[in-house]
């Protein structure tokens, strides 16, 4: 799986989580709602599958980060809650259409999608994504699109393929920093290949694209780790970025090196903006997805100047 998007395990995952870490109930007439369309719609998200903290905030809000091409990933990183498996290259064509309709009837004026990992298909997937945002802007004309893709296998083709489609902020996470990459990702994932979708997604997307990416923290990360990987993806272009601690989902996932204070959040937020991002969201919390429409909003501010 592809984003760094984790919720607190059970008290044998790891150390207690500290008094900043705090997720609230579901509240709010919305959620109900959301959830209803969801399951009556059969459309996985993000928000459940990689157990995201933040799922009664954002449901509550009306807003929900829908999961693309199935709910299993081909992907085995150390760090992701979502169920691995090989899924032999069967594909829903029906889950465009599915998704169209969800954001249609939320009325919604910014949707995130994202992915599992499709190693098993030629594409990545790719054309699936490409068709979903299709759907959403024939359907639900006025609604933005954040598409959070996977490395696509780093297929130039299947990356084109969902730049043809347009949408407006193009993501992908580097999840870490490039000293800790193989220790966390996926075998066929990589640092550089991450670094090098994003390059290719900004000078191929045209002067209007944005692209955004995230990091984890608590990993075992040193600052300075941190400061050349903000470096990596400026010299890529990349817009937009997000800082988020990581929790371990179970025992046997990667373990949590240590839980990075909310100040010290805020003084790699002011780092990241000196690097030159149009936009940081940081914060205990903080997942791919969160404040999406504002940061994207911000990046335009920028181009605008």
């Amino acid at each position: 799986m592809l984003t760094a998007e984790a919720s607190p395990g059970p008290p044998e995952a790891g150390p207690r989580l500290p008094p900043w870490i705090r997720v609230r109930p579901p509240h709010g007439s919305a959620y109900p709602q959301v959830r209803q369309i969801l399951e009556g719609l059969r459309l996985g998200t993000v928000c459940r599958e990689a157990r995201c903290p933040n799922l009664p905030e954002c449901w509550s809000a009306g807003a929900a980060t829908l999961m693309l091409l199935g709910t299993e990933c081909s992907r085995r990183c150390g760090f992701c809650a979502v169920t691995t498996r090989w899924s032999r290259g069967a594909i829903d064509r029906t889950e465009p259409a599915r998704v169209g309709e969800a954001v249609r009837r939320w009325g919604l004026r910014y949707v995130v999608l994202t992915q599992v990992c499709r190693d098993d298909l030629a594409d990545g997937g790719a054309s699936v994504l490409a068709e979903t945002v299709r759907e959403i802007r024939r359907q639900s004309p006025g609604t933005r699109v954040e598409l959070l893709i996977g490395d696509l296998g780093g297929d130039a083709t299947a990356l084109a393929t969902v730049l043809e489609a347009e949408p407006d902020v193009l993501a992908h996470n580097l999840e870490t920093t490039r000293e800790l990459s193989r220790a966390v990702r996926d075998r066929r994932a990589g640092y550089d290949r991450s670094l090098g979708v994003l390059r290719a997604a900004r000078a191929r997307g045209g002067p209007g694209q944005v692209t955004k990416s995230s990091i984890m923290l608590g990993l075992g990360e040193t600052e300075p780790e941190l400061a050349q990987a903000f470096a990596d993806l400026r010299d890529c272009g990349v817009d937009l970025l997000t800082l988020g601690q990581y929790l371990r989902p179970t025992a046997q996932h990667v373990p949590v090196a240590r839980f990075v204070p909310p100040e010290e959040f805020d003084r790699l937020r002011v780092r990241a903006e000196l690097a030159g991002f149009a936009g940081v969201e940081a914060g205990p919390l903080v997942r791919s997805s969160y404040h999406a429409e504002e940061l994207y909003r911000r990046a335009i501010a920028v181009r605008s100047r």
